[in-house]
């Protein structure tokens, strides 16, 4: 079996098995207060990983191929932090409602429902093309980063504004 085969194995697997483990998790509940207040600490590794999103695609726009996939690798790291916060988080604590009216009120749920879909509609974009990249299948690569960067970028950057609107709701 090729290398790539192998991969492509994986990354279907992942992208059915992460979803399907989150959600299989989310019914579970354990009585446990963790010592620290989760979702801002998750926020901010949402930030972070915008930002370092951000950062990558300047340092390969400046050829800086070495940078690029470094700051890749960092940011593919806090979204596996990210993910076992989260979980960790709805394991052990009851889900905040949304106390918003109004027009928040719909603008929250359709920025929060985006976030969702596509938070779990970016995994096998970002798995196909960090495989691509280090396969170093450039040019393929090349083709799919621009939708990764965008779908990525965009649930980091809503997963901060869902918490930012859900905070003042925490007990």
């Amino acid at each position: 079996m090729s290398e790539e085969k192998k991969y492509n194995k994986l990354i279907v697997a992942l992208s059915v098995v992460i979803p399907l483990a989150v959600a299989i998790l989310f019914g579970v509940k354990i009585d446990l207060e963790l010592p620290v207040f989760l979702p801002p600490i998750y926020a901010s590794i949402n930030a972070l990983t915008a930002l370092l999103l951000v950062l990558a695609v300047l340092a390969v726009k400046k050829g800086n191929i070495k940078r690029h996939e470094l700051l890749m690798k960092i940011a593919i790291g806090c979204s596996l932090v990210f993910l076992v916060l989260y979980v960790l988080y709805h394991m052990t604590s009851d889900s905040t409602k949304f106390l918003g009216e109004g027009i928040v009120k719909y603008v929250y749920y359709i920025i929060l429902i985006s976030h969702i879909v596509l938070s779990i509609a970016v995994i096998p974009f970002v798995l196909i093309t960090y495989v691509r990249g280090i396969t170093n299948q450039i040019e393929l690569h090349k083709k799919i980063a621009k939708y990764t960067f965008s779908l990525w970028l965009y649930v980091a950057v809503t997963g901060v504004v869902v918490y930012l609107m859900i905070s003042p709701y925490y007990i």
